[in-house]
């Protein structure tokens, strides 16, 4: 291979690379400054929010949580002795810091093979596929913020048996996420479009 056609392929690859936001908007307490500075967000909530009902609010203090709006975030790395690299915490990984078992659910039962937690439009899809399901299995509305965050971080499983409740720093961080999707939903009704 020429070295001209080497480099026109590494290039390509790179540049094909560049869809992923790796760095987090400025001022996240703001939903009206997130949605101007990354539109793409805001339309992939909205397709989100009419198709499964899904508050564009909701889905933006989850993702908030989960990632600070940062497309390739991951969990901590794991240390033995203060210095030695053991994996990361979790499989979780993208906007919706999704775990690799639960994405492969989605990809099969909504989302198709093409589907990546990377991409803003397929993550708020499978928050909306994801909340819809625990409304339908447990009863949670989809405007509850709380209580949908806990069911999120404990799997419908761990929600219904109670885990959470032993938690008191998720509870307090699942109290955050409804005081943030409260916030945002009366700063977006201000937001000039």
């Amino acid at each position: 291979m020429s070295r001209l056609l080497r480099a026109a392929v590494i290039l390509l690859f790179v540049a094909s690379c560049g869809g992923v936001d790796t760095k987090a908007p400025r001022n996240l307490d703001n939903a009206c400054s997130v949605i101007k500075q990354r539109p793409n967000i805001y339309k992939a909530m909205k397709q989100t929010q009419r198709k499964w009902g899904v508050p564009v609010p909701v889905q933006m203090a989850m993702i908030y949580q989960e990632s600070k709006f940062i497309g390739n975030a991951r969990t901590p790395v794991k240390y033995a002795l203060g210095v030695l690299p053991m994996g990361r915490q979790s499989s979780a990984y993208g906007y919706a810091q999704v775990l690799d078992a639960t994405w492969k659910e989605y990809q099969r039962d909504e989302g198709g093979r093409r589907a990546r937690r990377t991409n803003i439009k397929h993550a708020t899809d499978f928050m909306g596929w994801y909340m819809n399901e625990t409304r339908a299995k447990i009863g949670i509305p989809l405007t509850d913020a709380r209580n949908q965050y806990l069911a999120y971080h404990e799997g419908r499983t761990g929600y219904l048996r109670g885990s959470y409740k032993s938690k008191a720093w998720l509870m307090r961080i699942a109290s955050e996420v409804n005081a943030r999707a409260i916030l945002y939903q009366h700063q977006l009704a201000s937001c000039r479009r």
